[in-house]
Formats: structure tokens, C-alpha cells, sequence
């Protein structure tokens, strides 16, 4: 008898090893000689246990099983070798019609399935394409410097005590303030969210604010100078 080398975990399970014997010593599925059959598969999972490899306990059922059936075989005109018997030769035949039926299947789902790729992660294209006139951003910069206004001289220490003394105002606090007053309705244009009584730091808070909003795809602007709050990305967040 042939010596075979068996990995265990390549198997779904007892029965698929004996068919594999059944196939491998090319007996007929439907005549087979079990004495022998159950002699590789005893011998196999025997020499499994003397190496001390671990075994699944229904490769061990099994092999108890063929070894009762084995002593009742060698029984003469035993009524439970043959009922035994053909319990199993009728398990390996369902079986072994299970298996093809899982190859044909995987077949033709191989043939008509598509194979795709995971989704790609797309990076958001935050470019402000909007084209503005010159005047219109010349504007906006003599705002931010004061409306244009230069100093004449150098300035003094005292001169920079407003900027020292006064009120931090952050982006972030601009951010919200801009968010909530387009979502309320109480500006709807770029021009009116610089209010002429704001202070400098304000002006400058207000202007990045709504730069760093136009940057991460929260807010539109179109060529009227109307904002508008992306919907999409708010329901997002507030969920």
C-alpha cells in the first residue's frame, strides 16, 4: 500500500479524505473495498497521532467508526457490516455529486462574475477656479490694509497700543460666525460679512475664515459674490 503524506487542514472534513482515497487508489465509488479503504484511512490518522500533531475530533469519530465497522466485517454474514457498509458508500456518493455540483457552480460564476477593485480613494480637487476683476481684489486688499489708508510716517509705540490692547479675535470663532450667518440668512454676499465697525483683527479673522471654509469644500461663492453653505457637507457633519 502506497505511503501518502496528508495535511488535514486541506480537507473539509472525514469524508472528503476517504474520497480522496477512494480516488487516489482509484477504486469504484460504487464497489469499493472497504477493508482497505478503512486501512489507509485508520493508518493515517494513527500515524497523524504518533507524531503528535493535533486532530480534529471528527477525523477521530470517523476512524472509530470504520474501525467498528471493520470488526463486523470480519464477522461472517454480519447483517450490520453490510447495513454499515452501505451507509457509507451511500455518503460518499452524495457526497462526491455535492462536490461537483459546488465545482460547476463555482465555474460558471467564475465566467459571469466581474472582478473589481476596491474603491479608489478620490482626493477632493479644492482649487477656487473663480475668476474675479482686478479692481474687485484690489478692493478687497485696501480693505484688509484699512481701505487704502497710508501712513505718512513711521509709526510710534504709541500707535500700536490698539493692536496690543485689543480683543484677540481666533479663525475659528470666525468660522462659526460665518457658517451661522449664512445658514440664518443674515448674509448672503462675501462684501457683507466685513462689517465697517469690525476691528482689524476681526476683518482679518473674517477674511481667513472664510478662505479656509472655501478651501475644505464648506461654503460656494459665485461670480456675484453670493455665499452659499454646501449641504451635503453639513448634514454629513451633523450626523
Amino acid at each position: 500500500m502506497e505511503t501518502l503524506t496528508f495535511h488535514l487542514e486541506e480537507f473539509d472534513g472525514p469524508l472528503d479524505v476517504l474520497l480522496y482515497l477512494v480516488s487516489k487508489n482509484k477504486m469504484n465509488i460504487y464497489d469499493i473495498p472497504i477493508l482497505e479503504l478503512i486501512d489507509q484511512y485508520t493508518s493515517l490518522i494513527n500515524g497523524l497521532q504518533e507524531n503528535r500533531m493535533e486532530v480534529a475530533s471528527e477525523f477521530i469519530e470517523m476512524a472509530a467508526r470504520l474501525v467498528q465497522m471493520k470488526s463486523f466485517l470480519l464477522l461472517p454474514r454480519s447483517e450490520e457490516a453490510e447495513r454499515m457498509k452501505e451507509e457509507l458508500t451511500g455518503q460518499l456518493i452524495e457526497y462526491s455529486a455535492c462536490k461537483e455540483v459546488a465545482r460547476q457552480l463555482g465555474e460558471q460564476a467564475a465566467s459571469h462574475c466581474s472582478f473589481v477593485r476596491p474603491p479608489m480613494e478620490l482626493e477632493q480637487d479644492n482649487t477656487y477656479r473663480l475668476t474675479h476683476e482686478a479692481a474687485l481684489l484690489a478692493q478687497a486688499m485696501e480693505l484688509l490694509l484699512g481701505r487704502g489708508k497710508r501712513r505718512k510716517a513711521a509709526p510710534n509705540q504709541q500707535s500700536f497700543e490698539p493692536l496690543v490692547t485689543a480683543p484677540f479675535v481666533s479663525v475659528a470663532s470666525r468660522v462659526v460666525h460665518v457658517l451661522r450667518s449664512i445658514v440664518t440668512g443674515r448674509v448672503a454676499s462675501l462684501r457683507a460679512l466685513f462689517n465697517r465697525g469690525g476691528s482689524r483683527s476681526q476683518t482679518v479673522a473674517t477674511f481667513l475664515a472664510v478662505l479656509e471654509l472655501i478651501r475644505a469644500g464648506r461654503i460656494e461663492i459665485d461670480d456675484q459674490e453670493t455665499l452659499t453653505v454646501r449641504r451635503g457637507r453639513m448634514k454629513k457633519q451633523e450626523s
